[in-house]
């Protein structure tokens, strides 16, 4: 039988034809992403020009709350833009939704602070990040689609490729930025409004991603579609409704969007984080995450192009198992690396807690009970603990008692610096660190082998979902699941983590999340992903 994909794929594009369209998409990916990124990127001084609540746990909460919210629109994006793309073109819909990224960045960075406005800060601030929602779920499948239908299926996981590599490229390109303005300036400056300045960035980057955008014609497999006159009436309808891709989209959301994008964003998000964590200067955190997206972005390309030939289920299989076995080792080589005497005095002096009303509140401006007070200030140091019951509040660090007399419980600034303080009188040193180079060398390991295992789920993504679903509605059908695995299970990771390592006062509870998901991407994985080698979609010779 003659495929709808076949017959629709047109002629064969040129190899100059074929280099810009991977140019343009992905580099439009670039910006897109690096507008979506520099939020998290900057979130230790987002927390609090927009969140003040004098609880620096709070704050990061809501911040990554709202940096969620952002993703929990991906999915209407999807839906929205996937309608417009099955039914108008590839082309003119993501250059809608890039535009609309790059006004909605640009606004983040003009809305004055919740020192001036007060709770209308991060109101506005709600309202443009679902807008950069709207438009990244747009985004992806317009690129993917684009550019998987332009190629061959013996080529299309290496081509579509460059869109996943693109995608860690805009993480790279935000981090540039905020290190190089930085630089740039005096730490008054930047804490005072310079960071607002990669914000500004975008409408540059705006242009420059329209401006190759527009160079790109419609792509073939529509034109065909649209010259037969075989257009979805309703891509969305059809997209529920289609022979067996209710199925298809399960395996989709569950065994491919909701795993790999957990680890990817375990490996950005969450290395980025924990190195902070881990009392590691800030900008150099940011430095070695960079270098190791850098030395990581090759693994898409790698894996992409390997599914050309293995098929796309055994990378993603195979990575979902490496992951299962090496996450939590590669934490603890990163943790070790990074801070070895914290490392080293959670094992030789480990901090317990033991008291009554213990109940820890991590959405509480302040916590109601002095024991709870405590949980929060060792959290805000980073300094992991152990709760047990007792009838009065004690400290202890190994075998060593820590006087909690004198100790300023009402003054929220006080506490974290007078327990620092405390601590360091049973050898803690909470200091920021400068990891040596060999430490550093580590971490950085560390992180690639993370960031390999997410090229070996990501890489040949876009080429399997858009050989997943057939060409009328596939803009619809790959981007809908896809959205909501990345929006939901990916974009509340970060809050997530940072809830359960608040409860728990363990800097590596938080991972739990990740396995969990990525198990059952495994197994949704293993039992619904097609085997062989790539075809186009309805071809089963």
């Amino acid at each position: 039988m003659t495929t709808a994909a076949t017959s629709h794929q047109g002629p064969a594009p040129s190899a100059g034809e074929i280099r810009l369209v991977i140019a343009a998409s992905s580099m439009g990916t670039v910006f897109e992403w690096y507008d979506f990124f520099i939020y998290g990127t900057l979130g230790s001084i987002l927390s609090k020009a927009f969140f003040p609540t004098g609880n620096a746990t709070l704050e990061m909460l809501l911040f990554w709350l709202v940096f969620a919210v952002g993703f929990g629109f991906r999915p209407l994006g999807a839906v929205l833009f996937g309608f417009l793309g099955d039914r108008l073109g590839r082309k003119y819909t993501f250059l809608v939704t890039v535009l609309l990224m790059g006004v909605a960045t640009a606004g983040v960075g003009l809305v004055p602070s919740a020192a001036t406005i007060g709770y209308a800060a991060p109101a506005i601030v709600i309202v443009l990040r679902i807008l950069q929602g709207l438009a990244l779920g747009g985004e992806y499948g317009g690129a993917a689609v684009y550019v998987a239908e332009h190629s061959t299926p013996g080529r299309r996981g290496f081509y579509t490729s460059f869109i996943q590599a693109s995608v860690m490229g805009g993480f790279v390109l935000s981090l540039l930025v905020v290190l190089s303005c930085k630089a740039g300036m005096t730490e008054e400056t930047w804490k005072e409004w310079g960071w607002r300045v990669p914000f500004i960035v975008s409408l540059a980057l705006l242009a420059v991603s329209l401006w190759m955008r527009l160079k790109l014609s419609e792509s073939p497999v529509f034109k065909a579609m649209k010259e037969q006159g075989e257009i979805a009436g309703n891509p969305f309808v059809e997209s529920m409704t289609y022979p067996g891709n209710p199925r298809r989209l399960f395996v989709a959301l569950f065994g491919v969007a909701a795993g790999l994008t957990v680890i990817w964003y375990t490996a950005m998000f969450s290395g980025l984080s924990f190195l902070k964590a881990m009392r590691v200067e800030d900008t150099t955190a940011e430095i070695l995450v960079g270098l190791a997206c850098v030395l990581g972005m090759p693994f898409n390309l790698l894996f992409g192009s390997l599914s050309d030939k293995v098929g796309r289920k055994k990378p993603i299989v195979l990575g979902y198992l490496a992951t299962l076995a090496l996450l939590f080792p590669a934490f603890w080589l990163i943790g070790g690396a990074a801070n070895p005497h914290l490392a080293e005095m959670a094992r030789k002096a480990p901090v317990v807690v033991s008291g009554p009303d213990c109940a820890y509140s991590t959405f509480a401006i302040d916590q109601k009970t002095d024991c709870a007070r405590l949980l929060s200030d060792l959290t805000a140091s980073g300094v992991a603990y152990d709760l047990r019951n007792a009838p009065a509040l004690t400290l202890t660090a190994g075998a060593q008692a820590i006087p909690l007399d004198g100790y300023p419980w009402t003054d929220k600034k006080a506490r974290v610096a007078a327990l620092q303080e405390k601590l360091a009188t049973a050898g803690y040193d909470l200091g920021k660190v400068q990891p040596t180079l060999g430490q550093a060398v580590l971490v950085v390991a560390g992180l690639v082998l993370l960031m390999a295992m997410s090229g070996a789920t990501y890489g040949p993504v876009a080429a399997l979902l858009a050989e997943m679903f057939p060409p009328r509605i596939r803009y619809s059908s790959m981007s809908i699941p896809y959205h909501i695995g990345t929006g939901y299970f990916g974009g509340f990771l970060p809050f997530i983590s940072t809830l359960i390592v608040a409860r728990t006062g363990d800097p590596y509870a938080g991972l739990w999340y990740t396995w969990v998901v990525v198990l059952v991407a495994f197994v949704v994985a293993a039992w619904g992903l097609k085997g062989g080698l790539p075809r186009e979609f309805g071809d089963d010779a």
